[in-house]
């Protein structure tokens, strides 16, 4: 009798087809061919009038300037881009991976951070935002090359876009006859992830690539998709997937210009695919739950602000269903969430709202995909199945299959930046080590249950994963966001669980009827939720203590906290 396939085996007779592609100028090439007059990029002019801008246009602008990096003598040099999310980083990235070595840099961080990061990589050039360059330009004596040369996106950029245009239509086509080595280093990241010390992650344009295909394979693009890029360009997940994949597939790719203005540029772009993480996914759904509580007949919404969508009759979905997806645009059909791990009852309920929602797992060191739901097969507890031509698997799994997760595919890095050591113990015949924790079902699907630098472990030897007791913490409405610590007692060996909690005022409030809560109220009502998320564990991962923040955590740029620094502090008023 023939062997029943599990999912992960299914999955791999199903995938999209592919065009394959191993460098960025290949694909830039390819995807002017095929989709020529289609659009690429939708942008706001001055004036706030959205305009459109080909495939050929795109092309022609990623040519003329890399045409003027050359003339300028910075081929096979390290080239740094800095900025919000644009048209004209877009632009930078793709010219300065195809001239050089492009090191994206994040805009958000300290100045002191971004020289140390161009003196380490050896930049002689760097693309960005007037805000981002200015701050540089005042701290030009830290810099390790004070020939360093500074193009703003506001001034500069456009210069040397007619500058190479010129150039090139003189006949100086030295762009065209680049030959890319699709396995040498041509993307240096320097990424300070959710445990600090910013490590160097050498990718080639292999490993990009390969991911793109990979995920084509899982998540079919449609030319007719438009993708909302939200999430920070340097970031690889937001880069490799919300970028370089619809230009890839022909789609088009519009920017938001701030997470205050989500909602507004939803309404102006229509977008089709939104690339996020949990707590974007999260607001959003906070934000669906009450409008449709507080727009619903009487009979049916529901006073603790729970999804009433579930208990609707028919013909009342069928109408809230029309208006959530107009308030996202009208044309909505796939969130793709990475970053951490998504609350699988709010993807559920974006999937009974006809938003598909996808969740996956990644790392920079991966360009970034390794995981992913997919278009064929979705669990909405797991972070996915194996993307096409990578493998994962559980070194030394403890009795409840957990250990940590490895990867082996084209995807993975080279190597880190200038640190032989670091690199060999962490890709070790040929498996990336990622330092995650997590499990896998009989069906090939990978669960994340933490980190291995932040498990907590008791004194009889008891692994408690921060993470799934924080989960049972953000699930309550009532709480924003949590940290879960492992702290220990004076004159006591033992490690005790304590709780970092930051609430949520607005929703407590609301609870409490509109009354604004007094300081015991809010301790009071945290500690009945303690109390409740107590009762689901077992003892020996029972909250003992608890804080109650006034501010927010520390995040990365994707959103996650930070588990370092300040956020590691416990509050002297504990209890």
């Amino acid at each position: 009798m023939k062997k029943k396939l599990n999912i992960a085996d299914q999955l791999k007779t199903k995938y999209h087809k592919t065009e394959e592609v191993t460098n960025f100028k290949d694909m830039l090439y390819r995807s002017s061919d095929i989709y020529r007059t289609r659009t690429a990029f939708k942008i706001k002019d001055k004036d706030g009038n959205i305009k459109s801008i080909t495939y050929e246009q795109f092309k022609n602008d990623v040519i003329y300037l890399g045409t003027s990096l050359i003339e300028k003598g910075f081929k096979n040099k390290r080239i740094a881009v800095i900025g919000k999310n644009s048209y004209n980083w877009c632009v930078s990235y793709m010219a300065a991976s195809i001239v050089g070595i492009v090191v994206p840099i994040d805009k958000e961080l300290h100045t002191d951070d971004v020289i140390n990061f161009m003196n380490v990589s050896h930049a002689v050039c760097i693309l960005g935002d007037h805000k981002n360059l200015g701050d540089l330009l005042v701290n030009l004596s830290k810099m390790k090359n004070p020939d360093t040369e500074f193009i703003t996106f506001e001034e500069k950029f456009d210069t040397l876009l007619k500058q190479g245009k010129a150039a090139y239509l003189d006949g100086i086509t030295t762009f065209d006859s680049i030959q890319i080595n699709p396995d040498e280093l041509r993307i240096l990241l320097f990424t300070s992830g959710t445990t600090g010390n910013a490590k160097g992650v050498c990718l080639s344009q292999r490993n990009i690539c390969s991911n793109i295909l990979s995920t084509y394979g899982i998540v079919k693009v449609k030319r007719s998709d438009l993708f909302f890029s939200v999430l920070p360009l340097h970031h690889t997940y937001e880069c490799t997937l919300g970028f370089l994949l619809p230009i890839y597939s022909g789609a088009s790719i519009a920017h938001c210009e701030g997470l205050r203005y989500i909602a507004k540029n939803m309404q102006e772009f229509h977008p089709s695919v939104i690339l996020c993480v949990p707590l974007l996914l999260e607001n959003l759904h906070k934000n669906i739950i009450k409008n449709m509580n507080a727009s619903l007949p009487t009979q049916y919404k529901r006073e603790d602000n729970q999804n009433p969508y579930y208990s609707l009759p028919f013909f009342l979905k069928k109408i809230v269903k029309n208006k959530v997806k107009n308030t996202l645009g009208g044309r909505l059909r796939v969130f793709i969430v990475g970053a951490a791990s998504a609350n699988p009852n709010i993807v559920a309920d974006f999937r009974a709202l006809k938003l598909n929602t996808l969740q996956g797992y990644g790392l920079t060191e991966c360009s970034p995909l390794v995981a992913g739901n997919t278009d064929f097969f979705q669990k909405d507890d797991a972070a996915g199945l194996p993307i096409p031509n990578v493998e994962y698997k559980i070194d030394s799994p403890n009795d409840e299959g957990i250990g940590e997760i490895i990867v082996k595919g084209p995807n993975v890095m080279l190597g880190y930046y200038e640190d032989e050591k670091k690199t060999k113990q962490t890709i070790i015949d040929g498996w990336f080590h990622t330092g995650d924790l997590g499990k896998i079902d009989e069906n090939g699907y990978l669960y994340i249950t933490g980190r291995c630098k932040s498990v907590i472990v008791t004194k009889n030897g008891k692994n408690i994963y921060p993470e799934e007791v924080e989960y049972y913490l953000n699930d309550s409405p009532l709480i924003s966001e949590a940290l879960v610590l492992g702290i220990q007692k004076e004159n006591d060996d033992e490690t005790y669980i304590n709780a970092q909690i930051y609430p949520n005022i607005q929703a407590i409030t609301e609870y409490l009827k509109g009354s604004v809560p007094t300081k015991e109220e809010i301790w009071k009502i945290i500690s009945d939720i303690v109390t409740t998320v107590n009762k689901k564990l077992p003892n020996y991962k029972h909250i003992k203590s608890f804080g109650i923040r006034d501010n927010e955590f520390e995040k990365t740029t994707t959103q996650k906290i930070k588990r370092y620094g300040d956020n590691m502090n416990v509050k002297k008023d504990t209890r």
